[in-house]
């Protein structure tokens, strides 16, 4: 008997070591996310004070299916358990170039950066134009040629033999389109996250149509449609209420990186996402194209993205369950090690 309880409180003891080890663990991935959260608010912040010159200028606001690979992830971290470890050592193309969707900056990217650094990783962000600490005016960007500069300048000034893998998320996706279509040379891989894969001929907004109704509609009815050269002339931007943005967006991020956005977001020029792509099979055909699904998504829908992935045919498909329109904030660390798998994918 009491060989039995010292053998239980000796059990007991190393239970509660392991525990504590846990718990110290846990609160400094907690601790390091708390640092990294107020870093990028930081930022918004004195983005938002920096963006006030520009008030004046808004106006008046009116208004799987085929043998294609597939991963289905739930965030690894809800359980506790860590991503697994990538020989990150073996990868020829270490470079990633993270580019946001409407609305969004460099700074959504965040925690992505963080986790792609850890990994060994080179992780790059951009401002597209008018968006982030980007302070062109959005009434002023009428192309997706304008709208992509950015990017575009930075893929100009790469090494000859250098190449990256770029992710682009929501509208994002028609700048990496962009992209590729001018630099394939340049690409090894393009990542599209919930984003607009568009075939040639066809608009980034056609992408939205179910959730927005059509390109016609929304420019003469919808109420977040933003007048910069006045209510006279046509639409240049549109912009979604906060309480939008938030059932569209971030119906599973954290209420804190929701608050971030909620200072950071600008408007979307209107010209580039209503503008029709001219993609060729030659260019950006002969790119590898991977997506990322995302199942809990209202802006764009689980449907809507089946329906994408099923046009464009690309490489390989992934899925998140659990995450919103922002699995950067929803679900960082399933993304992070999506990632990571597709940048081994020789």
């Amino acid at each position: 008997m009491g060989n039995k309880l010292i053998s239980m409180m000796k059990k007991d003891s190393k239970d509660g070591s392991k525990s504590k080890r846990m718990n110290r663990s846990q609160r400094k991935l907690l601790a390091d996310e708390e640092m990294l959260h107020r870093r990028a608010l930081s930022m918004a912040i004195h983005q938002a004070q920096l963006s006030q010159r520009f008030d004046g200028s808004m106006s008046r606001r009116v208004g799987s299916t085929s043998t294609r690979k597939q991963r289905t992830l739930s965030d690894p971290f809800s359980n506790g358990k860590q991503v697994p470890d990538f020989a990150t050592e073996s990868l020829t193309v270490k470079k990633f170039v993270l580019v946001h969707g409407e609305g969004f900056g460099a700074w959504c990217w965040y925690k992505m950066v963080a986790s792609l650094e850890e990994s060994g990783l080179s992780p790059t962000t951009v401002d597209l134009t008018g968006s982030g600490f980007n302070m062109t005016d959005t009434n002023s960007v009428s192309t997706l040629e304008e709208y992509s500069k950015p990017l575009i300048e930075y893929l100009q000034n790469l090494p000859e033999e250098e190449k990256v893998i770029l992710v682009g998320h929501s509208t994002g996706g028609a700048s990496i389109s962009y992209a590729l279509e001018r630099f394939p040379e340049k690409i090894s891989k393009a990542i599209f996250v919930c984003a607009t894969m568009v075939s040639d001929g066809q608009r980034p907004f056609d992408v939205f149509s179910e959730e927005l109704g059509s390109a016609e509609r929304f420019m003469k009815e919808s109420q977040f449609l933003i007048y910069g050269n006045g209510e006279d002339k046509p639409p240049t931007g549109f912009m979604f209420e906060k309480q939008h943005m938030k059932g569209l967006y971030f119906n599973q991020s954290p209420n804190k990186d929701i608050a971030l956005a909620m200072i950071s977001m600008r408007p979307v020029p209107l010209g580039p996402v209503m503008e029709k792509v001219s993609l060729t099979a030659e260019r950006y055909g002969k790119g590898r194209r991977f997506y990322v699904q995302t199942l809990d998504d209202r802006a764009l829908s689980p449907d809507v993205q089946e329906k994408i992935v099923r046009e464009n045919s690309p490489e390989g498909v992934f899925k998140i369950k659990g995450s919103d329109h922002c699995p950067f904030f929803s679900k960082p660390q399933s993304l992070h090690k999506i990632l990571l798998e597709i940048a081994q994918i020789p």
